[in-house]
């Protein structure tokens, strides 16, 4: 097996970037989802109600981040010195307020109130500790320092969503994006759905371990390019892949080391 693709998403609930090789830290992959778009309250604003947020471009920009939209003028972010609270899925978390320009560009777009936020440091974080360890630590990712999925599953869910559609005399649909899964790596080789039973996998020179299966929301049935919502994968994982209430696609990784990890690296079952 074979890393196939790796993704990072320096904004949550943003567009999200390829690359051809990563630095792996404890937290995460580096510089991924270190930001994190809040209302007045600190709660978070994502692309699961706000779907246009996916047209949001975040790239990487000396030590900060420049974003770019369709019809609005870039903006490089600048954070300020103000620290604020915010939410991640109920747990608090201090991060660093980027300012009144940064709120203003958000608002405009998402169409709503909106601040922008900065974990500046992502050691403040820890893993929910039903599965993971006391030192384990998350950036703003929804709960998991990375997430892996498999060319192998996808063609599989593909294969279902297309007999879905027929059953139902629906026109064929067009296969699913990985994109919509929001990956941060990508494993070809292997058979569909064998990560389901990984506990523990080098990818090239870095360690992880396999904690808990990815349960999937409504963010997956919207088209990462027109943001549009729809009744895939949900529909059809619901009948291939449900239990415990949830439907279940890719596995979540935390690291047990750092360092480089490069398209093409070996991946091994340990």
């Amino acid at each position: 097996m074979e890393l196939a693709n790796i993704y990072f998403y320096p904004v949550k609930s943003t567009t999200g970037h390829e690359l051809r090789s990563a630095e792996v830290e404890p937290w995460g992959l580096a510089g991924d989802r270190r930001y994190l778009v809040v209302d007045e309250a600190g709660e978070p604003l994502t692309a699961r109600e706000f779907p246009v947020m996916l047209s949001c471009v975040a790239r990487p920009d000396g030590g900060t981040i420049t974003l770019t939209a369709p019809g609005a003028a870039p903006l490089r972010v600048t954070p300020t010195a103000a620290r604020v609270m915010a939410g991640v899925w109920g747990t608090p978390v201090e991060v660093t307020d980027c300012g009144d320009d940064a709120a203003a560009w958000l608002t405009a777009l998402i169409g709503r109130p909106a601040r922008l936020a900065w974990l500046d440091d992502p050691t403040r974080r820890p893993v929910d500790p039903a599965y993971g360890r006391a030192d384990d630590r998350v950036s703003l990712a929804d709960a998991y320092p990375l997430l892996l999925t498999t060319t192998a599953s996808l063609e599989q869910l593909n294969t279902w969503v297309a007999a879905t559609a027929a059953e139902l005399g629906e026109p064929e649909p067009r296969p699913l994006s990985m994109r919509r899964f929001r990956p941060s790596v990508v494993v070809s080789g292997s058979e569909p759905f064998a990560e389901d039973a990984w506990k523990r996998v080098r990818i090239g020179e870095v360690e992880f371990r396999g904690v808990k299966l990815c349960d999937r929301c409504v963010l997956t049935t919207v088209d990462p390019d027109t943001w549009t919502k729809g009744k895939e994968p949900i529909r059809t994982l619901a009948r291939h892949r449900r239990w415990d209430g949830k439907t279940w696609f890719g596995l979540n990784l935390i690291p047990d080391g750092t360092g480089t990890i490069r398209q093409g690296d070996r991946v091994t079952v340990l």
